[in-house]
């Protein structure tokens, strides 16, 4: 049986390689675009491996999950807004994001409340102290941040951020 390759977490860039050429040898055959699929399999697993180091290495010591972080983060950046758009923004779904609504209300982070001109509507902000506590998660945050891209140039950061910005670009038109 051959080994399965540490997709997520690995010291060594030829597992990453090796599991790119064994998904390449499986699907050998197939009508594939390759290169499409190893982009967006790395965009996967970094996407993952990001989320788990900031969880384990910075969000656990404040008892916030990636989704709840998210959320305040959001309010505390373009404030007040409706549960449905602050479910887009965060990149949850409503069911998530009800979830994390009543356990961020429940430690004074959050408030919620019915719209005035559309009772169907529940608008959503950061309480003072939910805006506190980004304000005083955002620079380990950073310094996590710095980390995870040290091995890229300012150069690669740069370019890096472009190219995600037009896929996600190229989603959303896909997806309108």
């Amino acid at each position: 049986m051959t080994p399965v390759p540490r997709l997520f977490a690995s010291d060594d860039d030829r597992d990453l390689v090796r599991a790119e050429r064994d998904v390449r040898d499986t699907f050998t055959g197939l009508d594939l675009d390759l290169r499409a699929l190893t982009a967006v399999s790395n965009i996967f697993r970094a996407a993952t491996a990001v989320r788990n180091h900031m969880e384990n290495g910075v969000l656990a010591d404040h008892d916030l999950s990636w989704s709840a972080f998210t959320t305040l983060f959001v309010l505390r950046v373009w404030g007040e807004m409706d549960a449905r758009s602050l479910a887009a923004e965060a990149g949850v779904t409503a069911a998530t994001l009800t979830g994390v609504m009543k356990t961020l209300e429940n430690r004074g982070l959050l408030r919620r409340r019915g719209d005035r001109d559309d009772k169907r509507k529940v608008m959503v902000s950061a309480t003072a102290a939910g805006k506190r506590a980004v304000d005083q998660i955002m620079p380990s945050f950073n310094r996590h941040e710095t980390m995870v891209t040290q091995a890229l140039t300012e150069d690669e950061q740069d370019d890096l951020a472009r190219s995600l910005r037009a896929i996600l670009r190229t989603v959303d038109a896909i997806d309108l």
